[in-house]
């Protein structure tokens, strides 16, 4: 019972056809359907941004994936995705959504991005996610899902850093690869503590 499975983001617009589709990012979902039947607890959560968000491109009248600094610290500009209650923003239909103990949304204030599932980016404002992990006697986490790195990456280091026992399923996530940012977040969750196999 101290174990949960956390699924990062398996949501419409990370998939391929999506807003901002990692490469192959479907094809770990039935195994991911399949794993969800070892744990007693398993959550999900969901990319949920107004639109207009401050972390989108369009935003800024920017160009997609260049950088700007925020009050929080450096923002990649993304495409508009996930916009609450939109199509894209859905899990994807083959993400076995009925075994969820609790959906955690993330990313909801305009003004702050938020790729972990315990703190948006200002890396104080939190998710909730700590108090009912605590709560539930829950220490060990498995992270799977989207993308591997960044809210995989920063939802695990954060875990860990909050001394939770942290394993990233690497073969049941999938990364952008965004200017060596998967290398990057290996060797990121590896010094956390993180166990990546």
């Amino acid at each position: 019972m101290t174990h949960a499975l956390l699924v990062i983001d398996v949501q419409n617009d990370f998939c391929p056809g999506g807003a901002l589709a990692v490469p192959q990012g479907d094809t770990i979902i039935a195994d991911i359907n399949t794993l969800m039947k070892d744990f007693t607890a398993v959550i999900l959560t969901q990319d949920w941004h107004p639109a207009g968000h401050s972390s989108f491109a369009t935003t800024h009248n920017a160009a997609p994936m260049g950088m700007i600094d925020m009050p929080y610290g450096p923002q990649v500009l993304w495409p508009d995705h996930c916009i609450q209650a939109s199509e894209g923003a859905a899990f994807h239909p083959a993400l076995d959504t009925t075994r969820a103990d609790m959906i955690i949304r993330k990313g909801f204030n305009p003004k702050i991005d938020s790729y972990s599932a315990f703190f948006e980016n200002d890396h104080t404002t939190p998710t909730g996610l700590t108090g009912y992990l605590h709560t539930r006697g829950i220490t060990q986490l498995t992270l799977v899902g989207l993308a591997t790195d960044f809210c995989v990456n920063y939802s695990a280091v954060d875990a860990a850093n909050l001394g939770f026992e942290v394993t990233v399923r690497m073969d049941l996530c999938r990364g952008i690869d965004f200017d060596g940012s998967l290398e990057a977040a290996v060797a990121g969750m590896t010094g956390a503590g993180v166990a990546v196999t």
